[in-house]
């Protein structure tokens, strides 16, 4: 499906945080972003590149779009999730030239009831290919699990 909403309206995210500029497409198990990788971002090197590892939040965020789509889909609000940790992330460069223009794919290949998450993502561009697994978090009762509990004053 195409995406109706700005990416703004997706994530949980705010300012220049947000590193995508669009979702392409999305779907029931899947989401494709991009960006152009441009000078002057929070992460932008000297010469207006982006490190490789940045290729982790961006796809990332391209998990946090599909559940943005999801939820906008459903008539709900957007929630906070977390990335738990990634896999094996491979990329076949030390850094995102500026002007590359980046396609992200995020494919779900597990979720369950609490929240778990796997997703299957691929980041390609001009010469560029990086693949991960990410395995993400959403709490169904985020309030709840951000209360910060008191601490034990008798240790």
């Amino acid at each position: 499906m195409n995406c109706q909403w700005p990416i703004a309206e997706l994530l949980p995210h705010a300012g220049d945080m947000i590193l995508l500029d669009e979702v392409l497409r999305y779907g029931d198990e899947d989401v494709h972003t991009r960006l152009e990788v441009r000078s002057g971002g929070l992460f932008s090197q000297a010469d207006g590149s982006l490190p490789a590892w940045v290729g982790i939040e961006l796809m990332a965020q391209s998990v946090a779009a599909y559940a943005g789509c999801q939820a906008r889909q459903a008539g709900e609000p957007v929630r906070l999730g977390f990335l738990l940790g990634s896999r094996n992330y491979q990329c076949n460069v030390d850094r995102f030239p500026a002007g590359s223009d980046l396609r992200i794919t995020a494919q779900r290949s597990l979720q369950d009831d609490n929240g778990m998450g796997v997703f299957e993502c691929q980041l390609d561009g001009p010469g560029i290919q990086a693949v991960a697994r990410l395995n993400v978090f959403c709490p169904p009762q985020i309030a709840s699990y951000l209360k910060e509990q008191p601490q034990d004053s008798a240790l």
